[in-house]
């Protein structure tokens, strides 16, 4: 059977695609997936992160984790001692959507302004784009100016969380900035509860909001543990794919969804990419375009760790039996929580415009190596990044072989004029000031990462190098653009190949003021709409 799409990659962004492609009937559609269906239990009950997104030792094996997360490892990062930094990835009906902290959260005005001077298109300016969110949204709290209701994807508040997350916004507005119940409101600054990607307390992964409602469909076709190793391509134009083990698939337009990593690979593995990179691997050049798999960026991250002198509170420790049971009866109970429940942002004494430079995420618990090591003790952690780095990495490929993983160069904390590690030492500054207010008094024991008070800037900056990991929002890879460096133009198409186009976080020309799925989602909304003429 031929189809006029095929999608790689069911993600954040491809059930989307799928979902609002195959409701016009007269369009056949293919969604294909490396990795298997969402019915790991994990997935849907939002505390079940914890035993997902960790590196896969230990636990992972026991949960299945292994089989829903591509698990990668950055290369040795200099800045970082040489450390290889672990990058949790989706993979699975939902993709990474299916594993994150659910965090909604769309960014600043600004930050897609940006996106319209990038690409010379002023429909991805705020104005154009903020219908694309209410779109997809169905709001608990009801339609209004900034968010949509009766959309497909489920947003809501938290149905529990821990008192020390009220702890942590009540500190930040002790530090002096405003509280903030809505971070997709009119304005970002401000520290509060997440709004969450949640439906009745369960996760609503794009798997659980767009794809399942679309699966009847007959003109939609999903297929899971289907790796596509290159897009074949003929005289120019992408005619369809070739899937690991020979097959090949036939469509009128390939789109590519396989996200910040994938999407790239697989371009690379078609011939399309930088060309003397390409022949270094025998791979045939269809289309020089050197910065695929360039522009890589991507929000560095740092844990506060505090101990507590008892349990009371935090996620430490629990009954994990318990958890589930309660969850699995009634849809509330630490089963419902993100675990990043609190957040704010504020801009720093060093912000370049308007928008927020730094991001907080609160965990009611002790974080070390993303979860998969337990330090001993009870305690809270705070994180923070930096949202707009100078830093770019790279991705190259290590072999032509469509099974390995491709290198990951995050080269964090590489621009050369030192900007964003001195923006990393004042967010880690403001991390200690909130931590130090009075409302954290009745909770506060023993540091232990850091294990004792940072002075100087010389030892915030080795506590980075030593600690810093990724908080798991990788743009860039494929961006769009207008120069003749960039992949592809301001309607996704790849430069230089026709009905070849890239829908997901890849296409971002630069981050955006906080974290990336509503973004992606959005993106492929719109995406949807110029492939059927209805933009």
């Amino acid at each position: 059977m031929d189809f006029d799409y095929v999608i790689v990659g069911a993600g954040s962004a491809g059930c989307v695609l799928a979902n609002r492609l195959s409701a016009r009937p007269g369009r056949r559609v293919l969604l294909l997936e490396a990795g298997p269906a969402d019915r790991n239990p994990l997935i849907h009950m939002p505390a079940g992160l914890a035993k997902l997104v960790g590196d896969p030792r230990g636990w992972a094996k026991l949960y299945g984790s292994r089989r829903i997360n591509w698990g990668y490892r950055t290369e040795p990062e200099p800045a970082l001692l040489g450390r290889r930094l672990w990058w949790p990835r989706g993979k699975v009906l939902g993709g990474s959507s299916a594993i994150n902290a659910m965090c909604y959260v769309r960014g600043a005005p600004a930050d897609y302004d940006g996106w319209a001077a990038a690409t010379g298109d002023a429909r991805w300016s705020w104005a154009q784009v903020l219908p694309w969110f209410l779109r997809a949204e169905d709001n608990t709290r009801g339609a209004s100016a900034w968010h949509g209701a009766g959309g497909p994807l489920g947003v809501a508040d938290l149905r529990w969380h821990s008192p020390l997350s009220d702890a942590f916004v009540q500190a930040g507005t002790e530090a002096g900035y405003a509280r903030n119940d809505d971070f997709n409101g009119p304005r970002q600054d401000g520290f509060g509860l997440y709004q969450v990607t949640q439906r009745h307390g369960a996760r609503c992964s794009t798997a659980v909001a767009y794809l399942r409602p679309a699966l009847g469909r007959p003109n939609l076709l999903v297929r899971t543990h289907a790796a596509v190793e290159r897009v074949l391509i003929e005289h120019g134009r992408a005619v369809g794919v070739q899937l690991r083990g020979g097959e090949r698939i036939e469509a009128g337009e390939v789109i590519l969804a396989g996200g910040v990593i994938n999407s790239p690979q697989l371009l690379m593995l078609s011939g399309i990419g930088p060309a003397d990179h390409l022949r270094w691997h025998g791979i045939a050049v269809v289309a020089d375009r050197p910065d695929v798999g360039g522009q890589l960026q991507d929000h560095l991250d740092l844990c506060t760790v505090i101990g507590t002198a008892s349990g009371t509170h935090t996620y430490d420790r629990l009954n994990e039996a318990a958890v589930a049971w309660r969850f699995l009866r009634h849809r509330d109970g630490v089963g419902s929580s993100n675990v990043a429940e609190g957040g704010g942002f504020v801009r720093s004494r060093y912000a370049a415009d308007e928008r927020c430079d730094v991001q907080f995420h609160f965990i009611p618990a002790q974080l070390d190596d993303h979860g998969s090591v337990k330090p001993p003790g009870y305690g809270y952690t705070v994180h923070a990044c930096y949202l707009h780095p100078r830093s770019r990495g790279r991705l190259r490929l290590k072999s032509a072989d469509p099974a390995q993983p491709i290198g990951i160069e995050a080269n964090y904390l590489g621009d050369p004029d030192g900007h964003d590690l001195k923006l990393m030492i004042e967010a880690a500054r403001l991390s200690a000031g909130i931590l130090a207010q009075p409302a954290f008094a009745p909770y506060r024991g023993q540091p232990r990462f850091p294990d004792h008070a940072l002075r100087t800037d010389a030892e915030y900056e080795a506590f980075i190098r030593q600690r810093a990991e990724t908080i798991y929002h990788p743009v860039g890879t494929c961006r769009m653009g207008t120069d003749a460096q960039s992949v592809v133009d301001g309607e996704l198409r790849v430069r230089g190949v026709t009905a070849l186009r890239v829908v997901d976080a890849s296409v971002m020309p630069s981050l955006p003021t906080g974290n990336t799925n509503a973004p992606t989602i959005m993106i492929a909304e719109r995406a949807s709409a110029l492939l059927l003429g209805e933009d």
